[in-house]
């Protein structure tokens, strides 16, 4: 009976077993063997500023960070964090009481949801969704109510539906999860829209978690606006942000939660007791990167938006039908034009059909049959990988 158990209890805890090996560990190992072009999961293939950089380089040498750094994070970085949102947003937070560090925006995504929910509670969430987001609310052990954001193929864009929104709030409704600019879809909420979500939020009294890790990456016409700096959001909604996209180190894990001192103190209650402390030396690094000059970011903008361009136009020869991103670095795509339906047969079978890996929209859906044609390309990568991309995945479908 060598490696067997006693117990027929599956080993996984029950609120997670729906949630298998992610979609994008498995289209990443399909990338790796087939040698494809991994347009799939969101990092990019090059590296951000090399002052910042240099900046952790320096701050290892100096042994800033080297040892656990203060719970809330260092305060260099709180500092910078609260200046970003002054300057930028009109935000004013203190840096001591309404600032937390975290490993990575997944892990405030995590520390929020696990500090503000309890079992019976709803989260209203915008589908399709972050996947993490299923996985902590479940975690919690409350349920999501998902709300479907709608194709528009005149506008090239997916749209909510702020009469269904209403409708999905109950009276176990705990919280919103609203994150705009919006992965996967790219939409970026109007002004519009975010004034009738914090009026729903005010009149039934609701807390609002927002997630804006994609803040710096607004294309066009589209604006960035926190749903705290509407009227009656301050106190009620914990804001969300990150370094990874902004900065190209996805790799360093530092993100950060700024809300009122009361939900702050929440979230750090469950953050101490996942990683703890992270990203020592880091923190100090995206302290220096947040004081950029603004040359950076909008270097940065147009960099991306050449690339969505590129991408996109390459889609559109294809024949793919596109949805042109607001934000983000993910275009969305119809296969139907393609004669297709299966967006997870197609990404299956895409690497030994045209050399490309991309993600089916449908596991960021409740309602799998909604995102099933969609498809989602990562353009965060070098002009050369997206070009060589475009060319195959013409050769591919372009008649």
């Amino acid at each position: 009976m060598t490696g067997m158990t006693s117990s027929a209890r599956p080993f996984l805890n029950r609120r997670l077993a729906e949630f298998g090996t992610t979609i994008f560990a498995e289209m990443s190992a399909l990338a790796v063997r087939t040698g494809a072009i991994n347009l799939g999961q969101g990092f990019p293939d090059t590296d951000g500023p090399e002052e910042v950089r240099e900046a952790a380089v320096r701050a290892l040498r100096d042994g800033h960070g080297n040892q656990y750094p203060p719970g809330p994070g260092v305060p260099e970085l709180r500092t910078a964090i609260v200046a970003h949102q002054r300057a930028r947003y009109g935000l004013s937070y203190d840096p001591d009481t309404e600032v937390l560090v975290t490993a990575g925006a997944t892990e405030a995504i995590a520390a929020t949801l696990l500090a503000l929910l309890e079992p019976g509670d709803e989260v209203v969430a915008l589908e399709p969704y972050y996947d993490s987001y299923a996985a902590c609310i479940a975690m919690a052990g409350a349920r999501r109510v998902p709300v479907t954001l709608r194709p528009d193929p005149e506008a090239a864009r997916f749209r909510l539906d702020l009469d269904e929104l209403r409708d999905a709030v109950t009276d176990s409704t705990r919280l919103l999860l609203i994150n705009t600019p919006h992965n996967p879809t790219g939409t970026v909420l109007t002004r519009a829209e975010l004034t009738a979500i914090a009026d729903l939020a005010v009149e039934r009294d609701l807390l609002v978690v927002t997630d804006e890790v994609y803040e710096h990456l607004v294309f066009d016409d589209a604006e960035h606006i926190p749903l705290a700096t509407l009227p009656g959001m301050r106190e009620r909604t914990v804001t969300i942000g990150s370094a990874g996209k902004t900065f190209s180190f996805t790799g360093w894990k530092v993100g950060w939660v700024t809300a009122s001192p009361a939900l702050t103190t929440a979230v750090r209650s469950a953050k101490q007791f996942l990683t703890y402390v992270a990203s020592g030396p880091f923190q100090y690094a995206v302290a220096e990167a947040l004081a950029l000059p603004e040359s950076y970011f909008t270097a940065f903008r147009a960099d991306m938006r050449a690339k969505r361009d590129l991408l996109s136009a390459g889609l559109k020869e294809a024949g793919f039908g596109v949805f042109s991103p607001a934000g983000t670095y993910f275009v969305t795509t119809d296969i139907r034009p393609l004669g297709e339906s299966d967006g997870f047969a197609f990404c299956r079978a895409l690497p030994e059909r045209a050399g490309v890996v991309a993600i089916p929209n449908a596991v960021f859906y409740d309602h799998r049959d909604k995102g099933a044609p969609f498809v989602r390309f990562a353009f965060c990568k070098q002009t050369g990988v997206l070009e060589d991309a475009a060319q195959r995945l013409r050769k591919a479908f372009a008649h």
